[in-house]
């Protein structure tokens, strides 16, 4: 758009300055033919190119204004579009633009509200939803538990007993005991199994009584050791971020991570979560295989949901990934100065009260 602007001023100027030639030339021949005072040709030619100069000066600079309106439009445009909902285009009374850049001030204004209040409700549905899973929570740790005493509880048991009776079955039975000894291997490894699959299923709970970044800094490296990755953890988060945001955030993380573990094929795994003033960003990148976007059904790696998670608070999630180059997943939210923000009447009235000044 700036491009055809720019082309469209320069064009203007040539246009203005051809007409001036063109008027001067039909005004000089109608003196001469109806008047006996025609001035020099010469002298009319000096005045003609002065001008056609002064003319094309003219209206190059009005583009010019024209064309810095527009940019200055374009670039409200483009923060809007990266999410700067603040940003206010300057009203100055009287000029041609004054109506439109209002215009733009108060739909800003209008979205900027309205995003911020749906990421409200959504950080308030993720609140409510968390406290209606309490009692959930309470009977799954229950289930857990009772699986403890069902599983490795009774695997513990047995290991222990026939630990027992080993030293007397090497006196003798030693090709007995060898066989028992081969059974406590067997026992102890489907007891690690199930411990870690037990353990895999307590791990959403690590969010309760941490802040974000405490617990990230605890299960991220773990959960990497465990799982064969070299992780790289970076956190660069200033304020605390809601409990709805770190909630939701925690929950795509591990969706995302047990992607990488499942389907990536990878040997380590990046993990940034960063902000600015306008937004949180999470990135969760690998350096697996990767895949076409084609071969993943609809809702295929979980993206529907991290996807779903996002949008609840008014963001958005990606996966940018192809053959042979890893796979990253993109997350980021809008982020909000606090509620104590003047309304946006008020918004509107200051700018325009302080424009004018």
């Amino acid at each position: 758009m700036v491009q055809r602007v720019r082309t469209s001023k320069w064009a203007s100027a040539i246009y203005s300055g051809l007409a001036t030639m063109v008027a001067m030339l039909i005004l000089y021949y109608g003196l001469a033919s109806f008047t006996d005072n025609a001035p020099n040709i010469e002298t009319w030619l000096s005045w003609m190119g002065i001008l056609t100069v002064v003319q094309m000066a003219v209206t190059y600079s009005s583009g010019q204004r024209t064309q810095r309106k527009i940019d200055q439009l374009e670039l409200a445009m483009k923060q809007a579009s990266a999410g700067n909902w603040e940003y206010r285009l300057s009203e100055v009374e009287g000029d041609a633009f004054s109506g439109v850049y209002h215009e733009m001030n108060v739909m800003m204004a209008k979205l900027e509200d309205r995003l911020k209040l749906l990421q409200q409700l959504g950080e308030k549905e993720v609140l409510e939803e968390m406290s209606s899973q309490e009692a959930a929570v309470l009977e799954e740790r229950k289930r857990l538990a009772r699986d403890l005493h069902d599983t490795v509880s009774q695997q513990l048991f047995a290991l222990h007993m026939s630990a027992s009776s080993l030293p007397k079955l090497l006196e003798k039975d030693s090709e007995h005991a060898q066989k028992v000894m081969e059974q406590l291997i067997a026992m102890s490894s489907t007891a690690q199994k199930q411990m870690r699959g037990l353990i895999a299923q307590l791990r959403p709970m690590e969010l309760q009584g941490k802040t974000l970044e405490e617990a990230l800094g605890r299960w991220f490296p773990d959960y990497c050791r465990q799982n064969g990755l070299q992780g790289t953890l970076d956190i660069q988060i200033g304020d605390r971020i809601s409990e709805a945001k770190e909630h939701q955030l925690f929950l795509i993380i591990q969706e995302a991570m047990a992607n990488v573990v499942k389907h990536a094929d990878a040997q380590s795994v990046r993990l940034f979560l960063g902000e600015t003033d306008r937004q949180i960003s999470l990135s969760i990148e690998d350096n697996g295989t990767g895949f076409r976007s084609g071969q993943v059904r609809p809702g295929g790696y979980g993206l529907s949901t991290m996807k779903e998670r996002a949008q609840k608070l008014g963001g958005e999630a990606e996966i940018v990934t192809k053959p042979g180059s890893g796979t990253r997943v993109r997350v980021w939210f809008p982020k909000f100065a606090a509620d104590s923000e003047p309304t946006l009447a008020q918004k509107v009235k200051k700018n325009v009260g302080a424009d004018k000044e």
